[in-house]
């Protein structure tokens, strides 16, 4: 009996342990915050959490021209949904196209970019565009692309107007057919 009872004894006093050591985390907690807050440390959790994009040059801002073509042989219309913005350099930009076939078939496409001047080719990083795939559309399908770029900060000062500009071209293959 003796063995039964100081097994229960000794369960109790570890019973008591585990719950005095889960409430000790739970008082933890606003402990900390208060040592956090007398040292001046919790500064760091309450300060001004909006963010922003250090890269972008807001004392500079370029025109942006957007311009669309299309080969001869590709019955589709193409367009920027806007002619003209402006950004500023190191800015997340995001631009809209439009394509529609305007034939009686499907038809495969794919775009092609330019850059004017040249040089600024080297400066527009893309993150999303159309003109990474081919584009299949159907029969009278109209479609809205958008292009997701930032012009990095280094282009040159003197640079005050890019042009981009995509040209589509017809893509023979799957789900094309000759006409």
């Amino acid at each position: 009996m003796s063995g039964a009872s100081s097994n229960r004894t000794l369960l109790v006093k570890l019973l008591i342990v585990a719950v005095g050591m889960f409430g000790f985390g739970f008082a933890l907690v606003p402990f900390y915050n208060k040592l956090c807050e007398v040292a001046g440390l919790n500064q760091i959790q309450t300060a001004d959490a909006s963010a922003a994009n250090t890269q972008v040059d807001t004392k500079r801002t370029i025109t942006l021209e957007l311009d669309a073509n299309l080969r001869d042989d590709l019955p589709w219309t193409f367009r920027p949904l806007q002619q003209s913005i402006k950004v500023h350099p190191g800015e997340l930009v995001h631009v809209t196209y439009e394509v529609s076939n305007t034939s009686g078939q499907a038809m495969l496409g794919q775009a092609i970019p330019s850059y004017g001047p040249q040089l600024a080719a080297q400066y527009v990083k893309k993150l999303e565009c159309f003109c990474f795939t081919r584009q299949e559309l159907k029969a009278g399908e109209t479609r809205q692309m958008p292009v997701v770029f930032v012009i990095q900060p280094n282009l040159p000062e003197d640079v005050k107007t890019v042009t981009l500009s995509y040209t589509f071209f017809r893509v023979e293959g799957a789900g094309a057919k000759p006409g």
